[in-house]
């Protein structure tokens, strides 16, 4: 889930995150199995391969498994193919809405999608209708006890990124999306693999949201979160510190 808001911890529900692992583990798995259909099934071949890779050890995905997806990809009897999806819309008080997915069954999926949108004062748009209000860029994080900001920013404005943020756990070096590839080698070269780096949906704008929108909101966000298909959510949304750090607590 991306969004905006000062609160930095905007995994407000980490406990419940940590119970989804099993579910993490099942998009973080599906998302190498195609990235190793779709090209090289070694990584260092494959950025998009790479990638998930970097994304299935973040989220402490046993090596085996990581390996049996690639395998899987690979094996002459899999015939499950996977359609990359996105889904637009509003949420609560007119935020922006998208909705990434990898899924074998596009009707199963929309159709899911939409109720999510529906019963939580959302409603699903037509492709476009939302994706004006974003700008697809490149992020990569890295932990900050990997170097000084000084350093890093540094090592990014060599490399050609275009802007570096931080907060207490993470920096965060924002690329122009056909630049991301090349970025992010030369910063794994200098600083080992991140503990991110993916192509994002970054709002150029954002609407602010009060206590109860908030809450309806997260509320969508956790039952898209929850479906296999659903690789990613991002909004436009603004919450202050205070609603943001009270929804924490629910």
């Amino acid at each position: 889930m991306a969004g905006h808001s000062k609160f930095k911890n905007i995994m407000h529900r980490k406990g419940a995150q940590d119970a989804k692992r099993a579910k993490v583990f099942t998009k973080v798995g599906r998302e190498i199995m195609v990235a190793a259909k779709m090209g090289d099934p070694d990584p260092a071949n494959n950025p998009r391969l790479r990638g998930a890779i970097q994304a299935a050890r973040a989220v402490n995905m046993p090596k085996d498994r990581i390996e049996r997806a690639i395998k899987a990809a690979q094996g002459p009897g899999d015939d499950t193919n996977f359609d990359e999806m996105r889904y637009e819309g509003y949420g609560p008080g007119g935020v922006a809405v998208i909705v990434e997915a990898l899924t074998d069954n596009r009707n199963r999926t929309a159709g899911e999608v939409r109720t999510a949108f529906s019963k939580n004062g959302g409603a699903l748009g037509e492709t476009g209708s939302v994706a004006f209000t974003f700008e697809r860029v490149g992020s990569i994080k890295y932990p900050v006890a990997v170097a000084d900001m000084d350093r890093i920013e540094e090592l990014a404005i060599e490399a050609g990124a275009q802007d570096v943020e931080s907060d207490d756990e993470f920096y965060e070096i924002i690329t122009e999306a056909e630049d991301f590839g090349t970025v992010k080698d030369a910063l794994e070269a200098d600083l080992g693999d991140p503990s991110e780096g993916k192509l994002i949906f970054r709002p150029n704008t954002t609407t602010e949201l009060d206590e109860d929108k908030a809450r309806t909101l997260m509320k969508m966000i956790d039952v898209l979160e929850d479906n296999d298909d659903v690789q990613a959510v991002y909004s436009n949304f603004e919450v202050s510190d205070e609603v943001m750090a009270k929804l924490a607590e629910e």
